[in-house]
């Protein structure tokens, strides 16, 4: 599968599965917890504790393995990277599927793989070692492009892994060093740029204002941060937690996975919502933070939907962008098209008329992240009451379904303002008003055999399902 690599293209294409390579990946997790005490009984915690397993936080693999192991990665679709993991080890990434990096080292005889080095993402691993109690021994500078710490086990080592923008696995890279990114003021500054974001503000009466600002403000993030991909990762670590703090069911998950010192580093997509005509401004903010164009949807003539979905190479986060479509738009480049407002509003365009822009005011509809389905269902409803909704894909491959609606509170300004564009009834204006309506989500999400695409036909029945004007 050849990837989009050009910013200004979409290529659409169809995510395969691959179960061969699933198959692997989970033996080398055996090895590796069997080989690893530590590890084993973390993943033994994971689910009932958090709702995910333990193939959910991989980072990498390191083996050691003969010259024909590489042939065997390739035929799984792995390719080798420019990146290596020490002196002669070279790493191998999967473009085509959700897997960890393999880095391998040389060993002479015999045809299988032998793990050495484990290694898990995690957004804090200072974090992760205080909740464990390990005392580890970090590598790396704070707010630095990698920290990391080592658990030696019986036969295999366990890394905890915190990246900033940067796949390589140099505590101290010299190429960063090159660009200016380990001076001694970095951290300061890395900082100063995620404080630009946190401080920013959100709510602006005209939202043109609003997106010249806000894309004003993109520009000057990048310059304090020092590149554009750390400050993609500062802008969407202060997003998760906007819209963490809008919304129940997130802060119950982060808890949990809190307690075991893993974050959101589990996360999958972030979902933001915008209104047509200033959706190319939405993705001009994006490309800016260097996000390509992966692919579009429209999800047939009358599923008054769209979508581009954005991912960025070097941090790995990835946007699924929505807006309302007209069935004969399907075709058109709508993420640099602006589109006047339908007369009657879609599900995305009610939503953003009532809540506001995604980028501004309303922040993330929902995060996306990557967990054992059922067990964070039973988990998050013995534990909090939170229910989940059913299920909009329930395919072995790929389990998706949010949680209950937030309900959030809906000002009279913007319900007026649908009102009079004749979008909704008095009747609803006034429920609205009174009693709020659907926000946000946290998305239960389980892929199987590295599927990375969504399903559109599905997407479209919980969008649907989610209209404000139906609750």
């Amino acid at each position: 599968m050849v990837l989009a690599t050009e910013p200004e293209k979409a290529a659409p294409f169809q995510w395969r599965r691959w179960p061969d390579t699933e198959t692997l990946i989970n033996e080398l997790t055996r090895q590796a917890l069997d080989g690893h005490a530590f590890a084993n009984e973390l993943a033994e915690r994971l689910i009932p504790e958090t709702g995910t397993i333990f193939e959910n936080w991989l980072d990498h693999f390191l083996v050691a393995a003969p010259p024909s192991f590489a042939n065997r990665l390739v035929t799984l679709g792995y390719e080798r990277t420019a990146d290596v993991h020490g002196v002669g080890v070279p790493v191998y990434a999967h473009p085509g599927g959700v897997f960890p990096r393999i880095a391998v080292s040389s060993k002479a005889g015999g045809s299988g793989a032998v793990v050495k080095e484990v290694g898990i993402k995690v957004e804090s691993v200072a974090a992760f070692s205080g909740a464990h109690g390990l005392g580890l021994k970090l590598q790396g500078y704070p707010m630095g492009p990698l920290r990391s710490a080592r658990l030696a086990g019986e036969r295999v080592d366990f890394v905890v892994v915190e990246r900033r923008a940067y796949l390589g696995f140099e505590n101290y890279p010299t190429a960063a060093a090159k660009q200016g990114l380990m001076k001694p003021h970095a951290a300061r500054e890395a900082l100063a740029a995620r404080d630009l974001w946190l401080a920013r503000r959100r709510r602006f009466e005209d939202d043109a204002e609003g997106f010249a600002a806000t894309e004003a403000l993109v520009d000057e993030v990048i310059e304090t941060a020092g590149s554009a991909d750390l400050a993609c990762h500062l802008i969407f670590e202060v997003e998760r937690q906007y819209w963490e703090s809008r919304n129940r069911a997130a802060q119950v998950q982060k808890a949990r996975q809190d307690r075991l010192g893993l974050g959101w580093a589990n996360h999958d997509h972030h979902t933001f919502r915008s209104s047509r005509k200033f959706f190319p401004n939405l993705i001009r903010i994006f490309t800016k933070l260097g996000f390509f164009l992966r692919e579009s949807f429209h999800a047939g003539e009358h599923a008054g939907w769209g979508a581009q979905v954005l991912e960025h190479p070097t941090t790995g986060i990835v946007i699924f962008a929505d807006l309302d479509l007209a069935p004969e738009e399907a075709n058109q480049d709508f993420a640099r098209r602006s589109l006047p407002d339908l007369p009657r509003p879609g599900t995305v365009g009610l939503w953003v008329a009532l809540h506001g822009e995604s980028i501004l005011e309303a922040g993330l509809h929902h995060l996306e992240a990557q967990f054992e389905f059922d067990a964070l269902r039973d988990g998050l409803k013995a534990q909090a009451g939170i229910e989940t909704m059913k299920p909009f894909s329930d395919f072995p491959f790929l389990r998706q379904a949010f949680t209950a609606g937030e309900r959030w509170s809906v000002s009279p300004r913007r319900a007026d303002r649908a009102l009079a564009a004749g979008w909704i009834t008095q009747e609803q204006r006034d429920k609205f008003v009174k009693e709020g309506t659907i926000g946000s989500h946290l998305e239960n999400l389980q892929r199987r055999e590295g599927y990375k695409g969504f399903n559109q036909q599905a997407v479209s029945a919980i969008i649907a399902a989610t209209d404000p004007r139906l609750h």
